[in-house]
């Protein structure tokens, strides 16, 4: 591990690991933000109502109140006007309603979940049990996406061993007061992205955020990711 800007640890991407044991096996980039020490936070639209839809645009919007962009990822999938297709909530308000309809791809892939955070730490859940703790009123950041790849340490059950279907994919899970952010830099299947979580960093709880739309900020790594337009993006911003 490489120690990064405060709370923030690097794995670098030369982890390499595979179920079947493949000569190929993906490689990972893993990114920790511990929130006892720091702040994730949802950015979406500028003061305007504009989409920020890349990570430089963001940099600059926050550079000209003097804030620091330190990481960013991709967080969870939205629409053609860049809308979150499940919940959103910002700094204690929900801008977007939780999303429990059925529908068509990976979003809709039930259980599908949601990676929050409220004053006790950072969790993920089912996005069917996500109204109960909102009921608490304690909920500061939600993002929802699709499917939730772990739930108690069993993997999804539509996620298929050996698919030849293998994108490069990131995901979100959690120990503790940590946020485990996770990138698969060379493609991988959904089956083996979830075991990389569960056997190798040991999450029990898991979220996918997006597949080639995947993409990270990384100002020590001097990494700025664009694949292409972003909808909602998880931040880490120093004052």
């Amino acid at each position: 591990m490489k120690k990064l800007l405060p709370a923030l640890v690097l794995v670098l991407a030369g982890l390499a690991w595979s179920a079947s044991g493949a000569t190929d096996a993906p490689r990972y980039t893993v990114v920790k933000v511990d929130l006892r020490t720091e702040r994730l936070a949802l950015f979406l639209n500028d003061d305007k109502g504009t989409a920020f839809k890349r990570f430089d645009r963001l940099e600059a919007w926050l550079k000209a109140r003097r804030r620091q962009l330190l990481f960013a990822v991709n967080a969870g999938m939205y629409h053609a006007d860049f809308s979150p297709v499940g919940l959103l909530v910002r700094e204690g308000r929900e801008e977007a309603p939780l999303n429990l309809a059925d529908g068509v791809g990976n979003f809709f892939r039930k259980p599908n979940g949601v990676f929050l955070v409220t004053a006790e730490g950072p969790r993920i859940v089912e996005a069917s049990e996500y109204p109960v703790i909102a009921a608490k009123g304690r909920v500061q950041l939600a993002t929802q996406s699709g499917p939730l790849l772990l739930r108690q340490g069993e993997v999804h059950p539509a996620l298929i061993p050996n698919s030849d279907s293998r994108k490069t994919r990131n995901g979100v899970c959690v120990s503790g007061s940590t946020a485990i952010f996770v990138f698969a830099e060379t493609p991988v299947n959904f089956y083996d992205f979830a075991l990389y979580l569960r056997d190798v960093l040991h999450c029990r709880d898991a979220l996918y955020l997006d597949g080639t739309v995947s993409a990270l900020y990384s100002k020590t790594l001097q990494r700025n990711d664009f694949v292409r337009d972003l909808g909602p993006m998880l931040a880490v911003v120093a004052p």
